[in-house]
């Protein structure tokens, strides 16, 4: 008898089009919201998170005629389960070549999901500098929350089950831009 599980795409959320729209949206929030972009930077959370920066950072530029900063965000030493996960944790980098003093920090990620990435990026952003504010822009939200955290721009919400994966895909990485449930059978 085989108990090796297979990952099974169980529904496609979001195409590439859907992504390029949820990503807009939030690009005018953002801006709305900061009353344009004069102090505001995108930190994108390694990994996937990066590119989803880099998206937004584009489609503000279109929006706005102005670019705004972005910086790579490593929070593998701040995770809170780092023991769980290897003994020896690989340590990528953090590269922000920008004073985060008095700006507005929006950190970007894929999915927020129990909240405990999102508190690792707080932390490591505060040990960089002193923000004037910290705002989380994520593409999917799918809930289950163990901590406090809530997103302030979203691409789209999703309720899962606890035994789904949402898997955001980025042309950068993955060379398509889609979001996927799976679920192991």
């Amino acid at each position: 008898m085989d108990n090796k599980k297979e990952m099974v795409e169980k529904a496609k959320i979001m195409d590439d089009k859907g992504v390029s729209r949820a990503l807009t949206r939030i690009a005018h929030e953002i801006i709305e919201k900061n009353k344009g972009v004069e102090d505001v930077a995108l930190v994108g959370i390694k990994r996937r998170g990066v590119p989803l920066a880099n998206m937004l950072s584009e489609e503000i530029h279109r929006i706005e005629g102005e670019y705004v900063n972005v910086g790579i965000l490593d929070i593998t030493l701040y995770r809170d389960d780092l023991t769980f996960i290897t003994e020896q944790p690989v340590v990528n980098s953090t590269s922000i070549d920008f004073d985060v003093t008095d700006k507005t920090i929006v950190l970007v990620d894929d999915v927020l999901y129990t909240g405990r990435t999102a508190r690792a990026a707080l932390d490591a952003i505060i040990d960089i500098g002193r923000p004037k504010a910290i705002q989380l822009a994520i593409l999917i939200d799918r809930g289950h929350r163990e901590l406090p955290i809530r997103a302030d721009y979203v691409g789209k919400n999703v309720p899962t089950s606890k035994s789904e994966i949402v898997s955001v895909k980025v042309d950068d990485i993955d060379g398509v831009n889609e979001v996927v449930i799976n679920e192991i059978r």
